[in-house]
């Protein structure tokens, strides 16, 4: 598969082959699906946490005799029943993450890299480079119109980096660091020709 190959200039510098393989694949939504929710999953913290009632403050006395009282009988005040109690079944301190086959996540990110291709939102780039001033890179996206974007680059250029970081809406990641969530939480996805070599490699 042929693309075009633009600058930041807004010019054409060549063309480039991309694998079929990689970039021509049926998008699976299924498995995307599956991707994303095993991504969020690792991101949670997990630090939620609720005391039972061996963790709350109180008194370990019996509120009040066994029988007699005419009331239902009682063994402690931390109970759950109680203002103050513990709570029953509450969260506790866990890792949300979980394990997902290395051939669902490669097909996972064939698949959405396939779909921004499929539906015409993804550009490759001859270099992401720059000097470094956000004002520069702000007037050179303007005239591309991009507004919302992920750009996977080989080897990142600290210039372009360092002018992106206050873009809202552009984020700028390695090859290695390129995933499902990322690419389909942006409206374009922007690959360098190092980045495209760089996820030859990594999905070969």
């Amino acid at each position: 598969m042929q693309a075009v190959v633009t600058t930041l200039e807004n010019t054409q510098a060549g063309e480039i082959d991309l694998p079929d393989a990689l970039f021509a694949a049926t998008p699976r939504a299924d498995v995307m699906a599956r991707v994303v929710h095993w991504q969020l999953a690792k991101r949670r913290a997990g630090t939620h946490k609720a005391k039972g009632l061996s963790e709350v403050s109180g008194t370990t006395k019996k509120p009040y005799r066994q029988k007699g009282t005419g009331r239902a009988r009682q063994g402690s005040l931390r109970a759950p029943q109680f203002r103050t109690g513990g709570v029953v079944h509450g969260p506790v301190v866990r890792s949300h993450e979980y394990q997902l086959p290395k051939k669902v996540r490669r097909l996972g990110l064939i698949s959405a890299l396939s779909q921004k291709q499929a539906e015409g939102k993804l550009v490759v780039l001859e270099a992401a480079a720059s000097a470094g001033r956000t004002k520069e890179l702000r007037q050179q996206l303007d005239v591309l119109g991009w507004r919302s974007a992920l750009v996977i680059d080989g080897t990142l250029d600290q210039g372009f980096v360092r002018a992106s970081r206050n873009l809202e809406g552009i984020d700028v990641l390695p090859t290695i660091g390129a995933n499902v969530y990322d690419i389909l939480n942006h409206e374009l996805l922007v690959i360098t020709r190092a980045g495209v070599t760089g996820l030859m490699e990594r999905l070969a």
